[in-house]
């Protein structure tokens, strides 16, 4: 079974190198807008390393065989959002400006990687529906920074903003729906590590 392959030590092992480095280059990645961030809103810019760094914690305690349920409500609702967000981005420079660098077509994949290791785990997580709404505050609060505050990742799509943070609240509410789907409501499936 495709779920039992997920809960083997080396996997988790092999998943949490993959998104510490992710992580990393991540934030690296936006080294330079966080340069010209004001302080108070340095913790909501950087949406995709957050993202896969609240995965590290929900692997790091599968590795120690528990759970911790606020991450993993964290995890999965922002690695959806912010995986399938960043496909779409790019997609969308692609169609827009006619090009994409190599870096945009990784970031297609690493993102789209990201929302499917979310969605794989779900049977082993351990959210309980304070944790979501928990998820739900800081995910539509982090919407309310990037595009009230204009603190959203920067693209090449600037003339799109006002649709972009559209998509972006509709997805949020998307990423809540389909983890209270999977995690939350009754008689759902879950296993244990």
């Amino acid at each position: 079974m495709f779920q039992m392959f997920l809960a083997q030590r080396w996997v988790l092992w092999s998943l949490l190198i993959v998104n510490v480095a992710g992580t990393i280059y991540g934030y690296e990645w936006y080294g330079w807008q966080l340069a010209d961030t004001p302080s108070i809103f340095l913790i909501f810019v950087p949406d995709s390393p957050t993202a896969s760094l609240f995965f590290v914690f929900v692997l790091i305690a599968f590795l120690l065989k528990t759970n911790w349920p606020i991450f993993e409500a964290l995890a999965i609702v922002t690695l959806f959002k912010y995986g399938v967000w960043a496909v779409v981005m790019n997609i969308l420079v692609l169609l827009v400006h006619g090009d994409l660098s190599w870096q945009g077509y990784m970031l297609i994949f690493s993102h789209a990687a990201m929302a499917i290791q979310g969605l794989l785990y779900s049977p082993y997580y351990k959210i309980k529906l304070w944790h979501l709404m928990l998820a739900a505050v800081w995910t539509l609060h982090n919407d309310i920074i990037d595009y009230v505050f204009f603190m959203y990742p920067r693209y090449r799509l600037e003339e799109y903003i006002a649709y972009i943070g559209y998509f972006t609240f509709w997805l949020s509410i998307f990423s809540l729906f389909i983890t209270y789907i999977l995690c939350v409501r009754k008689n759902r499936t879950q296993l244990t590590l």
